[in-house]
């Protein structure tokens, strides 16, 4: 088995009293495609500060390519090969999406019309290159996720973090950013997601990580993650799984796993 590409020993942040990490574990390994689930507010935005160092742990390390990248500044690690999406977008809205592409390329490019070339490749691959020339302000939400998605891809990373890439698209353009999504792993990325779309993450991932007031109290296989009990209570509350087991029972069905989270 291959060495992970990411690995985190006891990564724990403290905000005041409020413990928003707590001792976390996990290994990425190389071409994986994997998704860091969770009930809203349990820490997995916090956990991608972390691991990607716009945010310093209070305990534990992080380590890429096997090098303690703990606390190291954001643009040092993403030349290293790290790279993390926002779920609140912000694109430059008076420049070109062009532009605003070639701003992620310049990590690499100091010349700017290789870094505009880059630009244009990359935008092919998110199914933008015919909103090139168009500022980024006038995108719609869907246009502004491909956005900020191409530009974490003009960085050239070797793992892709990617915050809810999938919120606040509607059902339609959810279909038809998870091919963008899985064409990316496909051609080499490493891809760890924070996710709530279930069905995107039954779709894509192979390996789920569900975090719950700032612990991660399961990992495993999708199907297997999302029938946990454990996970069940977190997203539904006290008594849930037992409620569902006993419905199931009497159905002669299995639980419906796969709505943990309410998601479609």
């Amino acid at each position: 088995m291959s060495e992970p590409l990411l690995k985190a020993e006891g990564l724990s942040v403290t905000f005041g009293g409020l413990k928003a990490v707590q001792d976390v574990d996990l290994a990425i390994r190389p071409g994986m495609l994997g998704a860091l689930v969770g009930p809203n507010g349990a820490g997995k935005t916090t956990l991608f500060g972390l691991l990607s160092g716009f945010l310093r742990p209070t305990a534990g390390r992080v380590e890429f390519l096997g090098r303690d990248i703990t606390g190291q500044a954001p643009h040092l690690t993403a030349r290293q090969g790290l790279t993390r999406t926002f779920q609140i977008v912000q694109p430059f809205g008076a420049q070109t999406v062009r532009e605003n592409i070639a701003v992620g390329a310049h990590l690499h490019l100091r010349e700017r019309r290789a870094a505009l070339r880059e630009a244009e490749a990359i935008a092919e691959r998110v199914h933008l290159h015919a909103q090139l020339d168009k500022p980024a302000a006038d995108l719609t939400v869907a246009g502004r996720k491909r956005l900020e998605l191409a530009r974490a891809l003009a960085t050239r990373p070797r793992l892709l973090l990617l915050d809810e890439v999938l919120a606040g698209l509607n059902p339609s353009e959810i279909d038809e950013m998870i091919p963008v999504v899985r064409e990316i792993a496909a051609s080499g990325v490493t891809v760890l997601m924070i996710e709530h779309v279930m069905r995107a993450v039954m779709s894509l991932a192979e390996h789920v990580w569900v975090l719950a007031q700032g612990r991660l109290i399961a990992a495993g296989a999708p199907r297997e993650v999302t029938a946990d009990p454990a996970v069940v209570e977190a997203y539904l509350g006290h008594g849930t799984a037992q409620r569902l087991a006993a419905h199931a029972t009497a159905t002669n069905m299995a639980p419906g796993a796969a709505r943990v989270g309410g998601a479609p």
